[in-house]
């Protein structure tokens, strides 16, 4: 309710402003027509300094070579050859940022500069046409990723790693991308793509666009797919699709709006760690398990009933159900003055569904004793759907996994109007800010089972030999930690950018923004434990968490943010920049629900070297970033643990490509990092893990990517590879478990038959790489050496495609 108010309230505010502004652009009929896009033709295998980036900038764009801070364009040419797997896969191409994407389509965890955090996407925000696509970056099991897909409707993504970053959009100091759409032109254009991959995938993508009028145009499209995915859980286990439209028109040359809509209704299986066996660096598949292909999920755990009555279904998933409207605004009120005007809307479920491991595979002696107490021994371990005695009784590896449900209704409004003034060499930015989002949680985590430790594993049923009974129907226990919580949040900011030219060679710009950040929260978390039965010797519901009496969170916290930077261009090619910058994180929902109210602060210091030349592109940025404030929190044995303290980090990050003749190209990204922890503890404050290294991000990471294309008899052929290399890290901040490095092979080939139809062949990890991308989570310190739990990167696979365009 408190966002419909606000969206009817800023609606009668700003739909005046576009009206009148709109109504006498439509009537001009003698102005000269727009230029027509390009949608229909491949973007170019170069890169080049007069890419125009909008992300990190108050509105108007700027070309990539003259932009003072670190930012990445990614053409859709770009995005098919590196065939991601997920919308956060994308991001590996860009230098400073970690993403993890081995857990699937949705529940990406993504890094940026060394900046700490335990998982999701903390310090990322997505956006559509500069307006965040949900404000908060990251709540528990929600990240940002996790609510745009990409498809052939993107003509290209930005990404700003932190500069300007702290001013613009949601105040976001780590990561910004911004999504743009395709938009018509003049002409009739689109393409339909249908491809298959060696797992059984099918998707289609399709899109068309062209005139409404002289100066309005149009485009939809979209997506749809369906498949097991790459690890079988035995069920359909990816299946949704994405449709988006816009409507685009241009006010003469004072102005344009677009008017956009996207549903996203897809969800997939949410991949979690699998047994591994480790010996230090030397890491190998546990027996029966395919480390790239190996699903612990399987028909026996699909659907279940847990002890509280629930039947859930693992199919569901983790994906989104939303629909994302928004309106982008730009004119020209009078000379050197111009109004922007940018809204959104999102509305929708985004739940989850997941098979949590909680231990390695052990013995199930050694099960009998954890679930019985000391003493405790094996009666009888039978499979719970039939099949009698388990083979090996005592002797028979098991394992536990716990069933979650964690379900969310989210709704946010975005709202972000500036007026830029322009006179001689200044330009003058000011703008307000305003965000308005909530989200029903209800959360039942822990539901534990025990397994066989197999993949697609079976159900397990243990009695004890004293006769106490440890399951029913496999589970051995009832919910671990439960939420029901309603939260709303409320954004407002100020900000102001001044830009100006002193001399053609160099450039100056400042800027500040205050923002107020607002929650309000109604919840309820575990309060005891209670026998469901009252029988003692049933221990699989003796010690079942119930729920509190409902508490108040009543939050309201500002801070100032600012930057200040310098460009230089010694000639239209070769320039420098320099910049400090100062921005916050403020708490979300979830650290407020643990009573986190601590404030995160950055300071980042950057300089960069930028050189487009004809035949080479050159992009190098040094950066430190110095934290103060973080709190994380982490689920151990189902309880939340908080880590708090602060970090400082210092990197280098290149990117660029060279041309030494037609046709080939090499492109190639690196970071090297040196973050560390200080004064950071974990465990609830027990643990100080000062000087270890922030965990799971890299010191070395790297990727080249060579491409080839020429003519041969009327068709023309492009192979391409890219070789990445991840370097040690630790999944845990005690530093105590290590994710050796390792590199990953991806190569493809496509061939244009003639000017509409395009046929493609993509393989990722093509050498079956065994790379550990996080461990065990749920534990605090080592896991020790033999059988782990970690998740590696998805194994061999195909993806055959073929598009006609028009």
């Amino acid at each position: 309710m408190m966002i419909r108010s606000s969206v009817q309230a800023l609606l009668l505010g700003v739909s005046p402003a576009v009206l009148i502004w709109a109504t006498p652009a439509v009537a001009q009929t003698e102005a000269a027509p727009p230029a027509e896009t390009t949608e229909a033709e491949p973007a170019p295998q170069e890169e080049t300094g007069e890419d125009i980036v909008v992300v990190g900038t108050a509105g108007g764009g700027t070309r990539r070579q003259d932009a003072s801070f670190a930012v990445t364009t990614l053409s859709a040419d770009t995005i098919a050859r590196a065939a991601p797997n997920s919308t956060a896969d994308l991001l590996r191409t860009v230098p400073g940022v970690m993403a993890e994407s081995s857990g699937g389509q949705n529940g990406a965890n993504i890094f940026v500069r060394g900046y700490p955090s335990g998982g999701d996407a903390q310090f990322v925000t997505f956006q559509v046409a500069g307006v965040p696509i949900f404000p908060p970056p990251t709540l528990s099991f929600l990240e940002n990723s996790q609510l745009i897909r990409l498809d052939e409707t993107v003509q290209r993504v930005e990404a700003v790693r932190g500069g300007t970053g702290s001013l613009f959009s949601n105040g976001q100091p780590g990561l910004t991308v911004n999504v743009v759409q395709r938009t018509g032109g003049s002409a009739l254009h689109g393409l339909a793509k249908v491809s298959y991959t060696d797992y059984d995938e099918v998707r289609g993508d399709a899109w068309i666009s062209g005139p409404l009028g002289e100066d309005t145009s149009f485009m939809i499209g979209g997506f749809y797919a369906q498949g097991n995915g790459i690890r079988d859980p035995q069920f359909r286990g990816e299946k949704g699709g994405q449709i988006t439209a816009n409507i685009h028109h241009d006010f003469d040359t004072r102005g344009t709006v677009d008017i956009y809509v996207r549903y996203l209704n897809d969800r997939g299986q949410w991949l979690l760690p699998i047994p591994v066996i480790q010996n230090g660096r030397s890491v190998s598949a546990y027996p029966g398990f395919d480390a790239g292909t190996g699903a612990l999920p399987g028909r026996e755990t699909r659907i279940t009933t847990n002890n509280a009555g629930r039947t859930l279904d693992l199919a569901e998933g983790r994906g989104a159900d939303v629909i994302n409207a928004g309106l982008a605004f730009e004119y020209e009120l009078v000379d050197g003055l111009r109004l922007r005007e940018r809204l959104s809307y999102l509305g929708g479920n985004a739940d989850t569904v997941g098979l949590v491991p909680t231990d390695p595979p052990r013995s199930a002696a050694d099960m009998a004793v954890t679930l019985g107490g000391a003493g405790a021994t094996v009666g009888s371990l039978t499979y719970a759907n039939g099949g009698g005695a388990v083979s090996g009784g005592a002797s028979a590896q098991v394992m536990r996994a716990g069933i979650w449900e964690v379900r969310k209704k989210i709704d946010s409004f975005v709202n972000d109007l500036g007026l830029e003034f322009t006179s001689g060499n200044n330009k003058l930015t000011g703008g307000f800010y305003y965000a308005a989002y909530n989200t029903r949680d209800r959360w039942a985590l822990g539901n534990q089972v025990l397994l066989a430790a197999e993949p697609n594993a079976r159900v397990l049923n243990l009695t004890l030999g004293d006769g106490r009974i440890a399951t029913r129907d496999g589970f051995t226990s009832g919910a671990g930690f439960l939420v029901d919580a309603f939260y709303e949040g409320q954004d407002y900011a100020f900000y102001a950018v001044d830009e100006l030219q002193i001399t053609p060679e160099l450039r100056i710009d400042g800027g500040i923004r205050w923002q107020k950040h607002i929650v309000d929260a109604a919840i309820r978390t575990p309060s005891g434990t209670i026998n469901q039965d009252g029988d003692p010797t049933t221990l699989y519901d003796n010690a079942t968490n119930v729920f509190g009496e409902r508490r108040f969170v009543d939050y309201s916290e500002d801070e100032w943010s600012w930057t200040a930077g310098a460009n230089y261009d010694f000639t239209s090619q070769i320039g420098v920049f320099l910049r400090y910058s100062r921005g916050n994180s403020f708490p979300q929902f979830d650290n407020l629900r643990e009573g986190l109210f601590i404030t995160a602060q950055v300071d980042t210091y950057e300089g960069g070297l930028k050189l487009s030349l004809p035949y080479a592109n050159l992009y190098a940025t040094v950066f430190h970033n110095k934290f103060e404030g973080l709190a994380t929190t982490q689920l151990i044995d189902n309880t939340p643990v908080s880590a708090i303290g602060g970090a400082k980090a210092t990197g280098v990050e290149l990117e660029g490509q060279i041309r030494p003749f037609r046709g080939f190209s090499v492109s190639a990204a690196g970071t090297y990092l040196d973050a560390t922890y200080e004064d950071f503890f974990s465990g609830g404050g027990t643990i100080d893990n000062t000087g270890n290294r922030v965990q799971r991000q890299p010191k070395w990471a790297w990727r080249v990517t060579p491409a080839y294309e020429l003519d041969v008899g009327g068709f023309t052929p492009s192979i391409f590879a890219t070789l990445q290399y991840t370097g040690d890290r630790f999944s845990d901040p005690e530093n105590n478990q290590l994710l050796p490095r390792f590199y990953q092979l991806d190569a493809g080939v496509s061939v244009d038959i003639n000017e509409r139809l395009k046929l493609q062949v993509t393989g990722n990890n093509l050498t079956d790489e065994l790379g550990l991308t996080e461990g065990n989570p749920r534990i605090i310190g080592s896991q020790g050496s033999g059988p782990i739990l970690a998740r590696p990167i998805l194994g061999r696979s195909f993806r055959f495609s073929a598009a006609y365009s028009f």
